[in-house]
């Protein structure tokens, strides 16, 4: 004899709150997306953001505490400048970058030396050198550091008259300008390569920085166990004619955090291996009488092409005093 059960009843899981009628014209409504003035992409950016945040609220169940502290932590943060420290911290500006790369190879673009991330410390209009520079104008105990190289196209020929700009943090994780005790162009220039395309300066050994422990970022990353240090690094803008603008920083290759940065900013092929010199024959031609760093470091352009992304990056940055 068959066994009968009893009917069941079927019912559709309700339809998420954001994507009801009501939500959907809300959110038309907030992007401008009901009138025909205003800037077209900014209302798709501004739809998609504002939709997005309400499916996060809405899938993880966020309260209205935990939504106004973070309200509260964002205002914070921007009173206290540290957008630009944030950014880099949560990995955004590393994607942005992965997003320019992969444009590029969609416009046919391979090859060359990696971009990575610009950071927050750029000050535009360093003194303009031929050749060579003497980066350090300030007194300060610290290693003497040559760097060298050539900036070349992606097939080797050399870059004459290209600009490699410059910048880096003192021995105790400073940059210029943001730090007043030092002078304004302190650890900052920009070299102008010879016929060969060879550019060269003598700096010092920089230092790693670290997130200002009492600051906005710190606190996110103590929430979620990370650390907030940079490996030492060097800064470089590398311009050409015909060719796009580099931006990108190597990092030096004996430093404990060089493979954990916080800014996820280590590539490889951006990794300078670093020389100490301690022959005496190699300190008198350098006309030092002590030990000091070396790094040799080349730099290949790519070709500007049609329909490529922008090379160059619109962003505000401090100013010279």
């Amino acid at each position: 004899m068959a066994t009968t059960h009893p009917a069941t009843t079927h019912r559709a899981a309700a339809p998420a709150l954001v994507e009801t009628p009501e939500v959907q014209a809300l959110l038309d409504r907030v992007a401008g997306l009901d009138n025909d003035r205003g800037n077209p992409r900014l209302k798709r950016i501004l739809r998609r953001v504002v939709g997005d945040a309400c499916r996060i609220i809405e899938d993880l169940e966020v309260t209205p505490d935990e939504f106004w502290t973070a309200m509260n932590y964002l205002t914070e943060t921007g009173r206290a400048n540290e957008f630009g420290l944030l950014m880099p911290g949560l990995g955004i500006e590393h994607f942005l970058d992965l997003c320019i790369d992969a444009q590029e190879r969609r416009a046919g673009i391979e090859g060359g030396t990696p971009r990575t991330i610009e950071g927050p410390l750029y000050v535009a209009g360093a003194p303009l050198a031929k050749g060579e520079a003497r980066l350090d104008d300030d007194p300060e105990e610290g290693e003497v550091l040559i760097v060298e190289g050539r900036v070349t196209g992606t097939g080797g020929a050399p870059l004459a008259n290209a600009v490699v700009d410059v910048w880096h943090a003192n021995t105790v994780g400073n940059y210029s300008v943001f730090d007043r005790s030092q002078s304004t162009w302190n650890l900052r220039r920009r070299i102008e390569t010879d016929r060969e395309g060879r550019y060269r300066f003598r700096s010092i050994v920089p230092k790693g920085y670290g997130c200002p422990p009492q600051g906005r970022t710190q606190a996110l990353l103590d929430q979620v166990g990370r650390h907030g240090q940079r490996p030492a690094h060097i800064h470089f803008f590398v311009s050409g004619a015909g060719h796009r603008q580099l931006t990108t920083q190597i990092n030096l290759s004996d430093d404990p955090y060089l493979y954990d940065d916080f800014a996820f900013a280590t590539r490889e092929g951006l990794v300078a291996e670093v020389e100490r010199v301690t022959e005496p024959a190699a300190l008198a031609r350098a006309g030092l009488d002590a030990p000091f760093s070396r790094i040799r470091f080349d730099f290949a352009l790519n070709p500007e092409v049609a329909n490529a992304p922008a090379a160059v990056v619109v962003r505000a940055h401090a100013e010279a005093a």
